[in-house]
């Protein structure tokens, strides 16, 4: 985990724990938008993975029902190293009975399934639900550990990138400017250039936030900041910083941060100047973010990510947190607070289930 970035709980001692010892030690359960209809071409399917990446499972559910891979749809990608559950669509003949009885490798299996009338897209979610089994920590650190899950659920978290983001080598960022601000040669594909970009673009965010969190100002509003309802989703710039205050303050919104690119709205006064200095100290231009357009326009993403249903207790030697997070943000981030970055990840050497066909 990324220990360099500044925590936002009341400091303590590091709390040693181990994480992903199992995968049963991990589980995150999608919160889907909306129920399936009941009617419609597309059949949609809830079901749980262990020890797969959710494309590899996605393209084992779409060949026993039949269903090209390519049509396939789903909300977000979830965990290998864990169990999760979660819905995809697929362009199937096949019955929401038949759906149920497949036969499916032992890593596999169907939970629910409905037709409806559209695909599943990226992003169709409300959130996750995570249950994470923390090993070796000791109960006596147990008030230490649920004193910060309830200042995460009152304050919020900071929303920063996990390391996962930035590439197996965590040099994506890098190789981003290589291309766009030295000249180099792009990346064939598109997708790998918008993973690229992507990692550029959550670089500079995550730096925004550390300065945010090391002032004390997580949920802080500042003059011009372009704040986000949290119902709604709806942005609007702060003048009014009292009100906006007040309203930061019943966690009702949230300061939002730059995902830089050249179609991105910007803050104003001194959240804007911010935010042009956080460009400029990584190397670009809104020249720049007008070359890399194509990969990444740009958007916003809140500072703070709100964390609700918190529950912490201590069984048979164990810690076991959960709490749901909106989609997008890194359970992992959470376990630092928590931890203040004593968790890491040790990693069983068997699967605790058998791994479907390639």
């Amino acid at each position: 985990m990324a220990t360099e970035l500044p925590l936002a709980a009341p400091p303590f001692a590091p709390i040693p724990a181990i994480l992903k010892a199992r995968e049963e030690d991990f589980e995150v359960h999608e919160l889907p938008a909306y129920a399936p209809s009941g009617e419609g071409e597309h059949l949609f399917v809830r079901f749980e993975k262990r020890g797969l990446d959710t494309e590899r499972a996605v393209r084992v559910l779409a060949e026993a029902l039949s269903a090209p891979a390519r049509d396939a749809g789903y909300a977000g990608m979830k965990d290998r190293h864990a169990v999760t559950t979660q819905w995809a669509s697929f362009l199937s003949r096949r019955t929401p009975e038949e759906a149920l009885a497949l036969e499916l490798p032992a890593a596999i299996r169907v939970l629910e399934a409905a037709r409806h009338g559209n695909k599943l897209k990226t992003g169709h979610l409300r959130g996750n639900r995570f249950v994470l089994r923390l090993r070796g920590v000791e109960e006596a650190r147990m008030p230490e550990l649920a004193g910060a899950l309830a200042w995460l659920a009152a304050n919020g978290a900071p929303a920063y990138f996990g390391e996962q983001r930035f590439g197996r080598d965590g040099d994506n960022a890098r190789r981003a400017r290589l291309w766009i601000v030295e000249g180099g040669r792009p990346p064939a594909k598109p997708f790998e250039r918008k993973l690229l970009v992507s990692a550029l673009q959550s670089e500079i965010f995550n730096a925004l936030l550390a300065e945010r969190v090391a002032r004390g100002e997580l949920g802080r509003i500042v003059l011009g900041d372009l704040v986000r309802k949290e119902d709604t989703g709806g942005l609007f710039v702060a003048t009014d910083l009292d009100d906006a205050q007040a309203r930061a303050d019943r966690l009702e919104l949230s300061a939002t941060g730059p995902m830089m690119g050249a179609s991105m709205r910007w803050p104003e006064a001194i959240a804007l100047e911010r935010e042009e200095a956080a460009l400029a100290r990584a190397g670009l231009t809104r020249e720049h973010l007008e070359r890399m357009r194509r990969a990444g326009e740009g958007t916003r993403r809140p500072y703070r990510v709100l964390v609700r249903e918190p529950s912490a207790s201590f069984e048979e030697g164990v810690a076991i947190v959960s709490f749901t997070l909106a989609a997008g943000a890194y359970a992992t981030e959470i376990v630092r607070e928590l931890t203040r970055g004593g968790a890491r990840e040790e990693r069983a050497t068997r699967d605790a289930a058998p791994r479907a066909p390639s």
